[in-house]
């Protein structure tokens, strides 16, 4: 294994940690966090993913989003293992989202809402209309990676700007689907929250899963698409 793949499995492992971290604090039952809101969530998932491209950027890019290495790769900007760093991505984000079970287990223990236990760990949309779920996904994700070539890729737009993208989405386009904008960022904690011992836990919502797998994909594609007219 290359010390790239190697930091992106460490940079989702850190983004997981951190971002389904700021899920369960806000949604699980007795933690000092519990009800602080939308608002809390969005800028969490930016900080996640702040710490975990600031620390594996200079390895590896700081992907950490099966999406954005396709993207990059369609408009010319990456020429490295595309599989083995998607792989990577969703193994990080598989532990990362057992991390989490394990330090708030309490908390999932106490929770009697499974579909809370299950928000934690992976998306579901607000109102289920799986063409506009889609689309939601596709516009998220074509808002993300269209930025993040327009300023030169994920590694020299640095870490700061592309989390405050993340922000910006989940504030403004994030209440439809909860903004997976990233494979490895839902079904890696699916994949988790499917096989971890939670208590009184729900399905993992299958017949779901594969919109924040495909609409992230296609909408990264259709920007790098964009990105390779207009540059």
């Amino acid at each position: 294994m290359g010390k790239d793949i190697l930091f992106e499995f460490i940079g989702t492992a850190i983004l997981i940690l951190f971002g389904a971290g700021v899920c369960a604090n806000v949604s699980l039952k007795k933690t000092l966090g519990n009800g602080a809101g939308w608002g809390v969530i969005a800028f969490g998932w930016g900080f996640a993913v702040f710490v975990g491209a600031f620390i594996s950027s200079p390895y590896s890019g700081g992907h950490l989003n099966p999406a954005l290495t396709i993207g990059l790769a369609v408009a010319g900007s990456f020429k490295g293992n595309i599989a083995g760093y998607i792989i990577a991505q969703i193994l990080g984000a598989i532990v990362g989202a057992s991390l989490v079970y394990l330090m708030y287990k309490p908390h999932f223990d106490a929770e009697e809402n499974p579909d809370a236990k299950k928000g934690v760990f992976c998306t579901g949309p607000a109102i289920r209309a799986y063409f506009y779920n889609f689309m939601s996904e596709v516009i998220g994700t074509f808002a993300l990676v269209f930025g993040i070539l327009m300023v030169g890729g994920a590694e020299i737009a640095g870490p700061l700007p592309v989390s405050l993208l993340i922000v910006a989405i989940g504030m403004s386009l994030g209440g439809t689907t909860g903004y997976a904008i990233n494979p490895a960022r839902d079904l890696g904690p699916r994949i988790a929250h499917a096989i971890l011992p939670i208590k009184g836990k729900r399905d993992s919502d299958w017949a779901y899963s594969w919109i924040p797998v495909l609409g992230p994909v296609v909408g990264a594609v259709l920007a790098a698409l964009l990105y390779l007219v207009v540059k």
